[in-house]
């Protein structure tokens, strides 16, 4: 059982939907399997105060997340506090002094005035001290916005309110001027007392009556305060800013955690333990990591297959056909990372990454080629990771991303295995171009051999794609029955050996066929079909009339007409047989579908019009359905197509010395003919192809029947003195 026999039979068992879950998931699990080393973090036994067995590297680049926060916590405690000087303060405080000596003075001249309109005796109370300090009291608490009978002595006031005004005004004075000076300097609390000392120095060397000297220096302390007060929030805000200039601490990839032979102390332990490699404390973030690209790279098929416009037996294959081809390419690139692993310098630039995009192309088509590549560049960053696991290299997945798109631009239509080589001769020198710049753009430092290194391994990637493709080939195609443009070549050789048993059988049929097949493949290439196919399906179209070549006109050389001797039920059987012995034939050999399809297409549900009237004229009973070929109608345009070139050249062959407007009317008969037995239901071609098809027909037929010049018989006329006469 083959390949496409064993995926048929498993079809018949799950249906579409069931199947390709199963595929999705088998390369899934593949894909996650072949990258899961490469992403693994590789963690170590080891014990804190042990000594390391091996120089251990940071296999990526992270955060010290505790180190960055001492750091930001040093940088805000370095901040210094925030004091702000309330310039304000030192006429708010000379204003507060000018209040009490002028509250002074208001007390003195109302009590003043209420002793001169009264008769004084010893014992009348305004006489004495005590109604004057209440007084004054009741004043300052009401018009000044600080409770200052608190915190200055009753004697102060007392001494205040009992000296002479003269005495009084040089005492304000003196004492406004002491304490602004000294207010317009800054004060903090922890300067207050030294500020105060430095008050009464000054007011020391002012002369004062003794009454009041006591009260002016009190006064004066308590109107000094502190002006440079600190500010809270602005401290708050610098330290806050001076944490956020804070560069994060790194541990840096490739960066040396601890070398072999020495101590593992507890700030190397911590380090081991957040980068996740003591095998006490894996971390599995990178596995994760690698399910979120395996479910990205499968999505990214899945979207695609599910907007492919083909038969669900057709999306399966070419599913199957991209998974192997994928999982092929990724066992290529996991054996050379392996390589890479022991040390092979960038022995990843070996990798031929056009051979996925060119082997799908061929078999497929363009867009999935560059699908492919995509996803070839990204598992490729993953598998050449410099030995590091859990990084990606972005210069192999750019190496690999252009390579490929070099193989899928590079690669011709016609893709023959010439083409093919001379696509990766083309690719080899992209993939130099490429290494140049990706070592020179990092301004790298290289000897001449190491050079000489690059732009080999770039040169054997360009042509073992090349090589691997036509190798594999052959396999993708027989195993999936697909059919590429370089199988079609190969089928179209007249050496193969159906075509050499139609010429040496069939003469007539192949000669037919082979006109059929001109006129096939230009119909297609006008309207965008596979001109191609069309050709090499002509070739192999009429193979069942080898069976019984003789009972087809076109065999029918110096013989007579078989047919005139048998019935028409019998000469409709044996017409109508040569499609499916054909379709047989071809499926002994193990042709393409594709022309296996055409061959059992090519008459449709036709009715073969002669035996049918033939049988007619002894039964008037006979049935139209039992004079048609079993069909089914064309299904593709290149089908429909190869069904009118057929009929129009035996058609037209059969008429003597046919004109354009002969050949024109009979082209048109026939195709409307056909549009009206509803021959071209099943397929996509519309009105406007047929015009096109009908006209290209035309062109060619009447450079094949043109009307020649009439020579004149040379045999019966003699030459006479050089002159022809008769």
């Amino acid at each position: 059982m083959d390949f496409q026999q064993y995926i048929s039979k498993i079809r018949k068992i799950l249906n579409y939907k069931v199947f390709t879950s199963i595929i999705y998931g088998v390369l899934a699990i593949l894909l996650f399997g072949v990258l899961y080393h490469n992403v693994k973090p590789i963690t170590y036994d080891m014990e804190l105060f042990s000594i390391a067995e091996n120089t251990i590297r940071a296999p990526k680049t992270v955060e010290d997340e505790d180190k960055t926060q001492e750091e930001k916590e040093n940088a805000a405690e370095e901040v210094e506090s925030v004091y702000v000087m309330k310039k304000e303060m030192a006429q708010n405080r000379v204003l507060l002094l000018t209040s009490i000596f002028d509250f002074v003075k208001d007390t003195n001249h109302e009590l003043d005035q209420v002793k001169e309109g009264k008769k004084q005796t010893k014992e009348d109370p305004v006489a004495t001290i005590e109604p004057r300090l209440k007084l004054l009291k009741t004043k300052l608490t009401e018009n000044v916005s600080e409770d200052i009978t608190d915190s200055i002595s009753v004697e102060t006031l007392t001494a205040l309110l009992q000296a002479d005004i003269s005495v009084l005004e040089n005492t304000k004075e003196t004492l406004i001027s002491n304490v602004e000076q000294l207010m317009n300097e800054r004060i903090r609390e922890e300067q207050l007392a030294k500020m105060k000392e430095r008050f009464v120095d000054q007011m020391k060397t002012a002369k004062f009556p003794a009454s009041v000297e006591e009260a002016a220096l009190q006064l004066g302390q308590y109107a000094i305060v502190p002006n440079d007060l600190f500010d809270a929030e602005l401290t708050e805000e610098r330290k806050k800013q001076a944490m956020q200039d804070v560069e994060p601490v790194k541990i840096l990839q490739g960066q040396i955690i601890v070398q072999e032979g020495h101590l593992i102390d507890r700030e190397t332990y911590r380090q081991l333990e957040m980068l996740g490699l003591l095998k006490s404390n894996p971390t599995p973030k990178p596995l994760i990591g690698l399910a979120i690209f395996v479910v990205i790279a499968i999505g990214t098929l899945y979207i695609h297959f599910s907007r492919v416009q083909e038969t669900e037996e057709k999306k399966q294959n070419y599913l199957l056909l991209v998974s192997l081809i994928f999982i092929c390419s990724l066992i290529i690139m996991k054996i050379i990372g392996l390589m890479e692993d022991v040390n092979l310098y960038e022995i990843a630039y070996i990798f031929p990454a056009a051979m996925a995009p060119m082997l799908i192309k061929i078999l497929i088509n363009e867009r999935f080629a560059l699908i492919m590549t995509i996803l070839m560049a990204a598992c490729g960053s993953i598998v050449f990771h410099d030995g590091i696991s859990g990084t990606i290299d972005v210069e192999i997945a750019v190496y690999i991303l252009f390579s490929g798109l070099a193989g899928v631009l590079f690669l011709s239509g016609r893709n023959e295995r010439t083409q093919i080589l001379r696509a990766g001769l083309f690719i080899s020198v992209v993939n130099i171009l490429l290494v140049f710049f990706l070592q020179l753009i990092g301004s790298g430092q290289f000897t001449l051999i190491e050079y000489t290194y690059y732009v080999l391994f770039a040169v054997v990637s360009g042509l073992v794609s090349a090589i691997l493709t036509i190798g594999l080939l052959p396999f993708f195609e027989a195993g999936f029955g697909m059919l590429s443009t370089i199988r079609l070549i190969e089928l179209s050789s007249p050496n193969h050996p159906l075509l050499k048993k139609i010429l040496t059988e069939a003469p007539g049929t192949y000669h037919h066929s082979v006109m059929v097949a001109n006129l096939a493949e230009s119909a297609c290439e006008v309207i965008g079909a596979n001109g191609l196919l069309a050709r090499v399906a002509c070739y192999y179209h009429d193979v069942g009339k080898t069976k019984r070549p003789h009972f087809f006109i076109e065999n029918q050389i110096n013989i007579e007409n078989p047919h005139d001797r048998l019935p028409p039920d019998t000469s409709k059987d044996i017409i109508i047989a040569h499609v499916t012995d054909g379709a047989a034939e071809l499926k002994k050999h193990k042709m393409p579908k594709e022309i296996i399809d055409i061959a059992e297409q090519h008459h449709g549900t036709t009715l073969l019009k002669f035996f049918f009237f033939k049988a007619k004229e002894e039964n008037e009973n006979v049935s139209e359905k039992d004079f048609r070929y079993p069909g089914p109608k064309p299904q593709t345009k290149e089908a429909a197509i190869i069904s009118l070139a057929d009929s129009v050249e035996a058609a037209v062959r059969s008429m003597n010395q046919p004109t354009s407007e002969e050949i024109r009317a009979l082209v048109q008969n026939i195709s409307q003919d056909r549009l009206v037995d509803r021959q071209f239901n099943e397929c996509d071609l519309t009105l406007k192809e047929i015009e096109l098809v009908n006209k290209t027909f035309c062109e060619i037929l009447n450079g094949i029947f043109h009307s020649r010049i009439e020579y004149p018989d040379f045999k019966q006329k003699k030459v006479v003195n050089g002159n022809a006469t008769n």
